[in-house]
């Protein structure tokens, strides 16, 4: 089965050590306001979703969403979250650890959408 998010084993890791720190999580994706269009992490339940947003799958037992907007742009494609060396976003819980979550993407495949409906 096709996943619209997936995560690398970087991300994994970085995932368990905030989830040690901070309990359950989740991510939003960033439609590029303060933090350009980074994955954003928070503690599950402090960032508020809605009806304007969309839950893509989980990663590492962590949901993630997105705008329902900004899905519209990004439906043709699998996110893959990764975790590299760096400052994040300035929201996001991974800063103080020195990585930071970027997203990667790839375009789906004709068999994959058909999946996918």
């Amino acid at each position: 089965m096709v996943e619209r998010v997936t995560a690398t084993d970087e991300a994994l890791q970085l995932i368990n050590t905030l989830i040690e720190t901070h309990g359950p999580l989740m991510f939003h994706q960033s439609g590029g306001c303060c933090d350009g269009s980074s994955p954003m992490c928070y503690p599950r339940g402090e960032f508020r979703v809605g009806e304007s947003d969309v839950l893509l799958g989980e990663i590492g037992e962590t949901p993630f969403y997105m705008s329902k907007d900004q899905y519209e742009y990004w439906k043709h494609t699998q996110l893959i979250i990764d975790a590299v060396d760096g400052r994040g976003g300035m929201f996001s819980l991974e800063g103080p650890e020195g990585k930071r979550f970027l997203t990667r993407s790839r375009v789906f495949t004709e068999k994959e959408r058909a999946e996918l409906i």
